[in-house]
């Protein structure tokens, strides 16, 4: 199936926004927040999935260019 134009250009986007160092919670596809620590990247990114569950949050590491989903840990 091809994606849409909108999503291509979309995607462009946020690989410009990234940081270079460091770590970014991403929110919807959107870069919401830049942390130095990856601890404080994540405490965030959970502090946010618990008030919002429905948002899709995610942790982006600047030095391994990957993202990380931040789920929720059912007790």
């Amino acid at each position: 199936m091809h994606k849409p134009a909108k999503d291509k250009l979309a995607q462009d986007k946020l690989a410009k926004d990234l940081p270079q160092s460091g770590y970014a919670v991403v929110v919807d596809g959107q870069i919401k927040t830049e942390f130095k620590t990856e601890e404080g990247a994540h405490n965030g990114a959970r502090d946010l999935k618990r008030r919002f569950p429905m948002l899709q949050i995610k942790v982006y590491d600047a030095a391994t260019r990957q993202a990380q989903e931040i789920e929720l840990v059912k007790a």
